[in-house]
């Protein structure tokens, strides 16, 4: 993994974008372009607009690049009440909620995050774009595995295995990139080397094609 985190300044709230997560989705642009402002430098200002505001646009990067810190007193970023993993169609794994996640032997916890599914990815596991420059594609549709009625508000870990799937444990729902449920449960393997003949799911391809992702 690497990071490349710049620090925007405020007086009532700090801004921290990680460019290495970045893949200009826009969210922040198109939700508040007098903070967000690419054609400026530097391309974040805090003071342009109500914390509160800031911190609500910040809420919808899908990639995790964008984070805040609140001041004067102000309640830190809480996850969404259902964990979700959005497939985007040629595209990542959207995750969010509240999300710890295993690499390397460090758990790092996450509310918004953007999971690499081409198997290209410079930064594994997180998505870098390179579904774009290699020509990926699969349009998140899916097929429906397993859907039970109703899940326990609780955490969820990602765990990318070695040369392997991702292991989500704990009560997530896997949405299609047309909006269809997928999967609701408690435990799913999904695809990240993008071989796999049942996407989003895992179906052992990365042992045949020479998946290699420590």
């Amino acid at each position: 993994m690497t990071k490349k985190i710049h620090h925007y300044k405020g007086d009532h709230i700090d801004v921290n974008w990680d460019k290495a997560r970045c893949i200009h989705v826009a969210e922040c642009i198109l939700g508040l372009r007098a903070v967000f402002d690419t054609s400026k430098t530097p391309w974040v200002d805090p003071q342009a607009a109500d914390a509160n505001h800031v911190a609500s646009v910040i809420h919808r990067c899908p990639t995790g690049a964008l984070q805040y810190e609140p001041k004067d007193g102000q309640p830190q970023e809480l996850p969404d009440a259902q964990n979700t993993v959005r497939v985007a169609a040629e595209g990542p794994l959207f995750v969010r909620g509240d999300v710890a996640m295993t690499v390397g032997g460090e758990v790092l916890k996450e509310t918004r995050v953007a999971l690499c599914r081409c198997g290209h990815s410079s930064n594994k596991p997180y998505c870098d774009g390179s579904h774009m420059r290699i020509g990926f594609e699969d349009d998140g549709h899916g097929v429906q595995k397993t859907v039970t009625e109703a899940l326990a508000s609780a955490p969820i870990n990602v765990t990318p295995r070695s040369n392997g799937s991702i292991l989500v444990e704990g009560p997530v729902e896997i949405q299609s990139s047309d909006g269809r449920i997928l999967f609701r449960g408690e435990k799913v393997s999904l695809c990240r080397c993008g071989g796999s003949q049942t996407k989003p799911f895992c179906d052992g391809s990365h042992k045949a094609n020479g998946f290699v992702a420590e």
